[in-house]
């Protein structure tokens, strides 16, 4: 039997031999621990997070309040009762703060595990309640890996290979206001991101979320925001949807929802919700949705966005990042929100290599899924000037090795 606890070339082959691998050529850095913007190897090795395991970690790994709130909760009790059966008070007062600091017509909180199970959740709540079978997506989506999620991904080659996928699917062009009009009473739901992350981080033109608004209260559909990566701050707002004053039908979050611990809900007005109490009951059910220890780390994480002022920061260090890496070599464009931004290099084939090459210099980057020209920053939000000012050393100083 293998030591459990082994060494860094033990657990490396371990990691190739017993995890499923989805890439052929992963990352395959060993970290032992992590604080704040850092993460560290077992020989001590420290490197800038600039990934925040994609935008999860938004207040920094092994965040004091965060852990706590773990230890608490561990040490009252854990999982109970399938979602829904049980009053957990982890459960109902994250609801509760969520609900606080979100409008009117966004008051009711179903839990889930995960980004994809929102997903799930809110499609299938909107053929639910409207009785239409249509779904419209966007070209560049991406919303998760489960097969309806994956049947409103805007890419082909993710999902060619899983067909056949959900029917009656449509695509259109993000920020194309004219297609708007495909946008039908047979559609039962809109689903987009407010920005697009994986397609490269592309934000909406002035007016665009307005009249998408406009069109689905004209049709009928529901408005569904994808909010997985863009929730929690990382645009400079609580949620990237406030930023634009554009309020969605269905709210989806996951990722920094908790704090570093699996944990994804949908959010949207109670009557809406109540659809799956029949035809049939139980409608959505889940087993651990709303574990508690999540729900105990995820408010703890948000309250200490909302108790430090967070929000307040974000714009101007996203500033700072763009102002020290503009006009770098290779960097042809800084674009994005607040700490969720993409640096357009001016050759597709260095952005693999700049990565690489970043691990060898002490700090962890990340492309994207549909833009392969560029690398995506996406730092905890915490990180202080110092730290940006260091990050963007390492990272000419890796751009100037290409």
């Amino acid at each position: 039997m293998a030591n459990l606890k082994g060494n860094k070339i033990e657990n490396k082959t371990l990691f190739f031999k017993h995890i499923g691998q989805t890439s052929p050529n992963p990352m395959g850095l060993e970290i032992e621990r992590a604080e704040g913007i850092r993460l560290f190897d077992p020989q001590g090795t420290s490197y800038i997070d600039l990934v925040s395991g994609v935008s999860v970690s938004n207040v920094g790994h092994a965040h004091p309040d965060v852990v706590n709130a773990i230890r608490s909760q561990a040490d009252r009790y854990s999982h109970l009762m399938v979602y829904g059966e049980f009053v957990q008070a982890p459960q109902v007062q994250y609801a509760a703060l969520l609900c606080n600091h979100l409008p009117p017509s966004l008051q009711s909180v179903y839990f889930v595990n995960s980004g994809s199970e929102a997903i799930e959740a809110a499609l299938k709540l909107s053929k639910r309640v409207t009785g239409r079978r249509e779904l419209v997506g966007f070209e560049r989506a991406y919303h998760g890996s489960t097969h309806g999620a994956l049947s409103l991904i805007g890419d082909e080659s993710f999902k060619r290979s899983f067909r056949p996928l959900l029917p009656q699917v449509r695509q259109l062009r993000f920020n194309d206001i004219e297609e708007l009009e495909k946008i039908t009473t047979a559609t039962a739901a809109v689903l987009v991101e407010p920005i697009q992350a994986e397609a490269g981080v592309i934000t909406p033109r002035p007016g665009y979320l307005e009249a998408l608004r406009e069109r689905c209260t004209q049709t009928g559909a529901l408005l569904i925001f994808d909010e997985v990566q863009t929730g929690f701050g990382r645009t400079g707002a609580l949620f990237a949807f406030q930023k634009y004053g554009v309020t969605p039908d269905i709210l989806c979050l996951a990722k920094a929802l908790g704090g570093g611990m699996p944990l994804g809900a949908i959010i949207t007005e109670p009557e809406l919700m109540k659809a799956w109490q029949s035809a049939p009951m139980l409608g959505h059910i889940t087993t651990f949705g709303g574990h508690p220890i999540c729900c105990a780390a995820g408010m703890a994480a948000m309250q200490v966005i909302l108790a430090r002022n967070l929000l307040g920061q974000i714009e101007e260090k996203g500033r700072r990042f763009r102002s020290l890496l503009e006009g770098a070599p290779h960097i042809r464009e800084v674009r994005g929100e607040g700490l969720l931004l993409a640096c357009e290099l001016d050759k597709s084939e260095l952005v693999r290599r700049f990565i690489d090459l970043g691990v060898e210099e002490g700090i962890v980057l990340d492309g994207f899924l549909f833009c392969g020209s560029a690398f995506r920053i996406a730092p905890p939000l915490t990180i202080t000037s110092e730290e940006i000012d260091e990050a963007c050393r390492i990272m000419i100083k890796t751009i100037n090795r290409l």
